[in-house]
């Protein structure tokens, strides 16, 4: 499943392209990649059609771009295909002020692609395209050539959908919107969130993370720190791969118990997660297969960096010992038996277990 890296990677590629630009046609080929809208394929073509992109910004494994106020929704008796009239009637309902803002959200999944190109094949196992105008000119003063988003998922458990948009409870900006944070930072929209991401935690790449609500929030916590680490409620945007990388470099066995570390160690193991994610970053996220590209359908190489992810029987390389995978909630977990020994006491059971390392 694409993590947070991944997600940004692709998020930062689709930038300069959709910021500012207005959306002329909408394809839904599958209907199974608008899970997450509330409404037929027919309303999510109608009320993305002709809106124009503020950004594009990322929360943890979530993108989503805001939308400006669709000023067909100002008219009197304008109706959405297969969706009923919010406040029919009642003048108050059409009034913008009375309207939430919305954003087209995606979500990747677990093989979700975003690919970004003009006059390019068609890509295989397509969902979604959209056609979309960028702002601006080219070199000979005629305005940008139209260029073509594809939402691409062989397995279909990625989804896109038009969502309302919720001021942020902090106040802080709800994500990471690149450029746009330092060009618009006063923009309505960079202090909203989309109601299906306002339940997740914000990443630990977020200017706006609180390093000691995370601390606190951990410490509370009985089970495993890899759990926690994957509690999406906690901080977001880690999955398997970036958690088990993290613990390593950390050196902190998966099981051992959230409550029972030091706040020194849990500030060192985030100190740790970002170098992981920066650097993974810096890589062009993780690609085990065709199944994650960036926007230009390339691939990333921060799995030619994995120190344990998927490197059972090689050597650690801190210590050279034989790195192993166990199972882990229905999942796989790798470690170095001796830089991340077994604990005395393991958040499952809570009993004392000396059994190897």
């Amino acid at each position: 499943m694409p993590e947070l890296p991944e997600v940004e990677v692709v998020r930062a590629g689709l930038e300069p392209a959709v910021t500012g630009a207005r959306v002329l046609d909408v394809q839904v080929l599958d209907e199974r990649a608008l899970t997450r809208h509330d409404g037929p394929a027919e309303d999510f073509v109608h009320r993305l059609t002709g809106r124009t992109i503020a950004a594009a910004v990322r929360r943890g494994k979530f993108m989503w771009f805001p939308l400006e106020d669709d000023p067909e929704a100002e008219r009197p008796g304008a109706e959405r295909p297969g969706v009923a009239r919010t406040g029919a009637g009642n003048p108050a309902a059409q009034h913008p002020a009375a309207r939430p803002s919305e954003a087209l959200v995606a979500h990747l999944g677990m093989s979700g692609q975003i690919l970004l190109g003009r006059d390019r094949p068609a890509a295989r196992h397509r969902r979604i395209v959209l056609d979309v105008q960028p702002p601006g000119t080219d070199r000979d003063g005629a305005p940008e050539a139209p260029v073509q988003l594809e939402f691409v998922d062989q397995r279909t458990f990625g989804s896109m959908a038009i969502d309302r948009m919720l001021p942020t409870i902090d106040g802080a900006p709800a994500g990471l919107a690149g450029a746009v944070d330092t060009t618009d930072p006063d923009a309505a929209w960079r202090r909203r969130i989309p109601f299906q991401v306002s339940h997740i935690a914000r990443d630990p790449l977020d200017p706006a993370f609180d390093d000691d609500r995370f601390l606190a929030a951990a410490r509370k916590r009985s089970s495993g720190i890899k759990r926690v680490l994957l509690d999406q409620g906690v901080i977001s945007g880690i999955g398997n791969i970036y958690a088990d990388e993290s613990l390593w470099a950390a050196k902190l066995h998966f099981d051992r118990p959230a409550d029972r570390l030091p706040r020194a160690t849990l500030r060192g193991l985030l100190d740790e997660v970002r170098a992981v994610l920066r650097r993974a970053l810096e890589d062009g996220g993780t690609s085990f297969d065709a199944q994650y590209v960036n926007v230009n359908g390339q691939s990333g190489y921060f799995s030619q960096r994995l120190a344990v992810y998927g490197q059972q029987g090689e050597p650690c390389p801190r210590c050279g010992t034989p790195i192993v995978r166990e199972p882990w909630m229905n999942r796989s977990s790798h470690r170095c038996p001796v830089c991340q020994p077994v604990p005395r006491v393991r958040s499952r059971n809570r009993v004392t277990i000396r059994q190897g390392r």
